[in-house]
């Protein structure tokens, strides 16, 4: 199975001097392709701003990080957009819509910004549309949307172009329980029938049990996985006893 992934010996500071503040510490870990991994922590574990480094939107940080076997901390800025462009989709708690576009026009931004023409996209757009639930919300506006609906709007839009990696920043973050269990179970669907690997930030025991594998950061440090195998996750300390650290 083919690393698409891989994180080692990461470190990540913030300020100088007296305000120094160490977020990660010597972090390594790999996601294959497929995976459905989680990432937990409790809050200023380091979950977030380990996930920003991995899709290359912070390039601050000591140590090596490979995504689909490129080294992103050498690429040039131009490389590395596209190289997000071709292989990462986007999923953040705040679904970063575009106010006065409708949710098809909202779906196909990124790639009509790149060059692309609306009808060179009509056919996967209508695919995305069927599998994310909102072929008859194409046309509304996303002030007209509940939160579940917005996010799956922002969840296509991650899947447009059909990359290999969706990361998501604390998905279900804004929404309720109902809404919090369709969004999973479209990550998983999307996961099982299309073959995408998704990393998750998450501090929910119940969304990380949609995925296959998580993984614990502690202050900075990963602490364990619950379902550890050679070359996925190394650290220096012992695993955590339990997951209250997560919590």
């Amino acid at each position: 199975m083919n690393t698409v992934i891989e994180v080692s010996n990461v470190s990540k500071t913030f300020g100088k001097g007296t305000t120094l503040n160490r977020v990660l510490d010597n972090c390594s870990l790999c996601v294959n392709e497929g995976e459905f991994v989680s990432l937990m922590g409790a809050s200023g574990s380091g979950k977030s701003t380990l996930l920003y480094l991995i899709g290359g939107l912070d390039r601050d940080f000591e140590g090596k990080i490979t995504l689909c076997g490129e080294d992103i901390g050498s690429l040039k800025d131009n490389k590395l957009s596209k190289l997000r462009l071709s292989n990462i989709g986007f999923v953040f708690q705040f679904y970063n819509l575009v106010m006065n576009l409708n949710v098809e026009d909202n779906i196909l931004l990124p790639m009509t910004v790149n060059g692309k023409k609306k009808s060179e996209l009509k056919k996967e757009l209508d695919e995305i549309l069927e599998i994310t639930g909102l072929t008859e919300k194409r046309k509304a506006m996303p002030s007209t949307l509940s939160g579940g609906q917005q996010q799956r709007v922002a969840i296509a839009r991650a899947i447009l172009g059909n990359p290999s990696i969706i990361l998501a920043d604390e998905p279900t973050g804004n929404l309720d329980s109902k809404s919090t269990a369709e969004i999973m179970e479209l990550f998983s669907r999307l996961n099982k029938e299309k073959g995408l690997t998704i990393l998750q930030v998450t501090h929910s025991e119940k969304c990380a049990s949609y995925g296959s594998r998580t993984i614990l950061l502690d202050s900075g440090k990963i602490v364990g996985s619950d379902d550890e195998q050679p070359g996925e996750v190394s650290a220096e300390e012992e695993p955590a006893s339990d997951t209250e650290k997560a919590e």
